[in-house]
């Protein structure tokens, strides 16, 4: 995985992290699933459904690899009630446009190892037992009393664009057939896109995530952003979460190792202050310095028409964004 799949992820596994997320999904904030309880899974030993495993003979050996390269992005964890799997898409150029598809076979993954796992113990108890099994029974190892847990993916967008690729099924087909289309099983996709949270949506975080995606959903309007930062007590967060920020918005602030919470206020201060210093921004905030940077990468404006607008030399502008 690259740096910003490897950041984002650790930040999911946190399990505070994690259940913050599928409290907002599922419970409107409320403080349901319980982090303490939450143990993560082993995406590689989520293989195929129904058992097969990698030691077994054939062709299986790289349909196995193949799923456990879909799992490998994804953070899955479990409670007594329920198995949650929760996975980051962390720009618009990353998303998946077959994204209810992806889900639906890491849907699928799940229910399968709990079939393969439920079967497994059946195997190890009914040695030497008398038992007498019907034979689907006997084909699955699934018994009639046997039950699953249900299964929940959620899609987190990393992305201050708004998500744009299909959020169901059916919206992936192509026929106009309704007849036919009715018996196609749909299936929707649960996402979380900071473009479309209202506020009172982020008031139902608990966790750092609130901050994280407000972050994100404001980092192209530098008024909001601003806003947001000001004296936001808030905005002091965990490491992992200015992490992510840092990474995701190419926020050039400065992160250390040894310190367990960042107050963002602070280091975006520190940073617009020694870039100021440097010559390299001059009476323009960092969030109109980048946009100005995008319009001149998009050719929607010329260096010097850019430079213009910052107060900036052509030279000093290009040493300022690397052009």
């Amino acid at each position: 995985m690259g740096k910003v799949d490897t950041v984002t992820k650790a930040y999911m596994r946190k399990n505070n992290i994690f259940a913050d997320a599928f409290n907002y999904l599922i419970y409107d904030g409320k403080l349901v699933v319980n982090p303490e309880q939450l143990r993560e899974l082993d995406t590689t030993e989520i293989a195929l459904p129904f058992g097969l495993r990698e030691n077994e003979k054939g062709p299986s050996n790289d349909l196995v690899q193949k799923y456990r390269d879909i799992l490998k992005s994804a953070v899955v964890m479990q409670e007594d009630e329920a198995a949650y799997i929760l996975l980051g898409i962390e720009n618009q150029t990353d998303i998946h446009y077959a994204m209810p598809v992806r889900n639906m076979i890491y849907d699928a993954l799940q229910y399968g190892k709990q079939v393969a796992d439920t079967a497994a113990r059946h195997r190890r108890n009914d040695k030497g037992s008398k038992k007498q099994h019907t034979n689907g029974e006997y084909l699955s190892g699934f018994y009639k009393e046997d039950a699953l847990k249900p299964v929940i993916t959620l899609v987190i967008h990393f992305g201050a664009d708004e998500w744009d690729a299909p959020l169901s099924l059916h919206e992936m087909m192509g026929t106009q057939n309704e007849k036919l289309m009715h018996y196609v099983q749909d299936y929707q996709i649960h996402l979380i896109d900071p473009a479309k949270l209202m506020e009172e949506d982020l008031n139902k975080f608990t966790s750092s995530l609130r901050e994280v995606i407000e972050y994100i959903k404001y980092s192209k309007d530098k008024e909001k952003l601003s806003r947001i930062l000001k004296d936001n007590s808030r905005m002091l967060i965990d490491r992992e979460a200015a992490l992510v920020i840092k990474t995701i918005t190419n926020t050039a602030i400065e992160i250390s190792e040894k310190e367990e919470k960042i107050d963002m206020c602070k280091a975006i201060d520190d940073m617009l202050s020694e870039r100021e210093a440097k010559g390299e921004i001059r009476g323009i905030e960092i969030g109109e310095f980048r946009m100005l940077v995008k319009q001149v990468k998009k050719g929607r404006l010329t260096i010097e028409e850019a430079a213009e607008d910052a107060a900036m030399s052509v030279e000093e502008f290009r040493n300022g964004c690397n052009i």
